[in-house]
């Protein structure tokens, strides 16, 4: 019997057909608004505290586990200068083990590769337009740096893990509310205000010690921050946190950074803070 070759048309028409059964299309962009924190676990107002439970949690979705020290990271970038001259800028959010240590590049919540689509299409433009004011690199594109966080660090806290959602959960949700959690952290974290109401503002002459600057942001929490300098010039804060609950609606708990004894990297005495400027005296320095 002889072959029967189908025609082109034939071909074709079958062809369309099985493409458009295929999933095409980015699949990680939600397809609705979505509030931050509204599908996440609804949490015990008992809920144990991370790094200070020393059985098993009943609910892993209420109980960050084992990343428990949450550091919220900022920078104070002047070459080139990044954000606002009156501000520093959001680095991250990152879950810390409980003595120091760290995961990364996790399989807790998926990684994602279109932090801006899931933002733009949760309908939060006030999210996305603060990040793009105060969550800046200081290379490569605002992109490429929000998802190398979220695929770092977001992608190892459990409480993120799309199992913790709701009914209602759609791909994404757990990227609105990492970063609006890590905004939110953020804005009541205001060391430049700090910082001037100690009398250590941004200058090319003057220089502060590592005991002036601490005392200064020991204030706004109540506990030790860990600082940050590159030939002695102040560009990093780190403030530890614990948590009680989810990540997404548990509260924060300042702490002492665990582990992180030597981390600083500030001298004692000559600190210099420059400002954030293209000024000449600042090209010099």
């Amino acid at each position: 019997m002889p072959l029967e070759i189908p025609s082109i048309r034939a071909l074709s028409t079958f062809a369309s057909g099985l493409m458009s059964q295929l999933p095409f299309g980015n699949f990680n962009t939600p397809s609705k608004a979505y509030v931050p924190y509204g599908n996440a676990p609804s949490c015990p107002a008992d809920s144990p505290l991370s790094c200070h439970n020393s059985t098993a949690a009943p609910d892993s979705c209420c109980f960050i586990y084992p990343g428990g020290q949450l550091l919220q990271t900022q920078f104070w970038d002047t070459n080139p200068s990044i954000g606002p001259d009156d501000s520093w800028t959001l680095h991250g959010l990152w879950p810390d083990l409980c003595d120091g240590s760290y995961p990364q590049f996790c399989t807790e919540a998926p990684n994602y590769s279109n932090i801006s689509d899931i933002i733009s299409a949760s309908q939060n433009p006030d999210l996305l337009t603060f990040m793009n004011s105060y969550w800046l690199p200081n290379s490569g594109s605002p992109e490429s740096f929000w998802e190398h966080e979220w695929n770092k660090h977001g992608t190892c806290i459990n409480t993120l893990a799309p199992s913790c959602y709701g009914d209602s959960y759609q791909p994404g949700d757990e990227v609105v509310d990492f970063f609006s959690k890590a905004v939110d952290t953020f804005k009541g974290l205001d060391t430049y205000k700090a910082l001037a109401a100690a009398g250590i503002l941004p200058s090319t002459t003057q220089t502060y010690t590592s005991a002036e600057i601490q005392a200064a942001l020991t204030t706004i929490t109540g506990s030790a921050v860990v600082l940050g300098c590159k030939g002695g010039r102040l560009d990093e804060a780190w403030y530890s946190f614990n948590v009680q609950g989810s990540l997404q609606t548990g509260e924060f708990v300042p702490t002492s950074p665990a582990g992180k004894g030597g981390r600083g990297t500030c001298p004692a005495k000559g600190i210099r803070y420059l400002p954030k400027s293209s000024s000449s005296a600042n090209k010099d320095l």
